[in-house]
């Protein structure tokens, strides 16, 4: 089954461009046992901050990157294993702030768009997996992950990383 679907990334008031867009092949496999073969209870080694993930990375290279789920009021994908993460040095706002959803960084939206990335669970075959990210692998909006796996280029420098294994750091 092929989905269509494009992540939108605001910065600011007005959004500056896609984190990603395009045709995308969708695993349709589900079960209880699903995600423990996509989350991995040791923290891969040799994570880099989103931020230097997006300023080195070439596609198709193996990348470990850190970073909190985040990004936009709504980071996840609907129906697929799929969001936005955002480099751990950007500081998110507090609810004492007035932020009623510190994840979108509304506070710093300014340093969110060179520090921000896609992840999108795959399967061995590189397909994406049809079922939400939250059920999948256990996580919600600030969670700070480390994802592994390998990464995709646009025309436009975003990042997106078709990633294999999930570590949720506590």
């Amino acid at each position: 089954m092929v989905l269509r679907f494009c992540v939108w990334a605001f910065f600011g008031s007005f959004a500056i461009g896609m984190v990603g867009c395009g045709q995308q092949q969708v695993s349709t496999s589900t079960g209880s046992s699903l995600n423990r073969a996509y989350v991995t209870k040791t923290e891969p080694a040799g994570a880099i901050p989103v931020g230097e993930a997006r300023s080195s990375a070439k596609s198709d290279e193996h990348v470990v990157l850190v970073g909190h789920i985040g990004g936009s009021a709504k980071p996840f994908v609907d129906g697929i294993a799929a969001f936005t993460v955002v480099d751990p040095k950007v500081p998110y706002c507090a609810a004492k702030e007035g932020c009623p959803t510190p994840w979108d960084y509304c506070c710093e939206q300014g340093q969110v768009k060179d520090n921000i990335a896609l992840v999108q669970i795959v399967d061995d075959a590189g397909k994406t997996i049809a079922e939400d990210a939250r059920k999948l692998l256990g996580v919600k909006e600030l969670n700070l992950v480390v994802v592994s796996g390998k990464a995709q280029r646009d025309e436009a420098g975003n990042l997106t990383l078709l990633a294999d294994k999930v570590f949720l750091k506590k």
